[in-house]
């Protein structure tokens, strides 16, 4: 059973119809790139699955469970909609750390908000509530060892480059446990000096099965990291398969014509 199924997802602003009846299914512990212009949909897509924006028709599934179903309200209900997103981790291009934060608060707020809500439901647990924070921050620093960052646990995010900055948003993205990761073109805002360093984290991660879905404009990284690829032009999928058949061996006119000014990369 695929982890992630998409069927005929459109969402529109006013008149615009910016994705346009969005197909596809991703497995699990598979890594899926999605390539394509700036303004063909992607971005949009990403924030359809995290619930950031409201798809207009469609369905989305995880784990065979419908999360959102544009014919039946019950999938809509706005209190339903923070549990739905915690299906999905959301790295974003400018990384969007709290800067009043040192690194190690922005990886563990969001685990110690939702511990204390729910454990405040259950009436007074301090001593429990105290014990949680305290296996939230062991996790916290165990993924800044992962990211490499264990130095910087009481730094602020001024204090950090581009890249890790964006480490520490994957790290927050991670603490809470996502089914699928999703990564909106997580080397857009950094210095091409620093691009690398989070492109190398990406693929750990990828060696690790971790699922993902990955916007990015890095086609060499596409091709040698994701399992499937999809090409969207204009809201729609144009054309999607293997890394090696997609990027390689295009079979539509449009994706050769936007992977022709790739032609140099290795």
């Amino acid at each position: 059973m695929a982890i992630l199924e998409v069927e005929n997802l459109y969402k529109r602003f006013g008149d615009i119809e910016v994705l346009k009846g969005i197909r596809f299914s991703l497995e699990q512990g598979q890594a899926l790139a999605i390539i394509g212009s700036s303004g063909s949909g992607k971005t949009t897509l990403l924030r359809c699955l995290n619930f950031l924006e409201r798809p207009d028709e469609g369905t989305i599934r995880v784990n065979g469970a419908v999360l959102f179903d544009s014919g039946d309200p019950s999938t809509q209900r706005e209190a339903e909609i923070r549990k739905k997103r915690l299906n999905f981790g959301l790295v974003f291009q400018s990384f969007n750390l709290f800067p009043q934060y040192t690194v190690l608060k922005n990886i563990t707020l969001a685990s110690e908000l939702l511990a204390k809500e729910q454990f405040g439901r259950k009436g007074d647990h301090s001593a429990d509530i105290k014990a949680m924070q305290q296996v939230i921050e062991n996790e916290a620093y165990e993924l800044l060892e992962q990211m490499g960052l264990s130095e910087k646990a009481a730094a602020y995010p001024h204090q950090l480059s581009g890249g890790q900055q964006q480490r520490v948003a994957i790290a927050r993205a991670l603490a809470l446990r996502p089914t699928i990761l999703c990564f909106d073109e997580p080397t857009s805002a950094l210095d091409p000096e620093l691009t690398g360093e989070v492109l190398r984290v990406i693929r750990s991660l990828a060696d690790k099965k971790t699922t993902m879905v990955i916007v990015t404009h890095e086609m060499s990284f596409a091709r040698d990291v994701a399992d499937h690829v999809i090409f969207m032009d204009d809201g729609v999928v144009v054309e999607e398969g293997r890394p090696e058949d997609v990027i390689s061996n295009p079979r539509e006119m449009r994706t050769r014509q936007f992977l022709s000014r790739f032609s140099n990369e290795s």
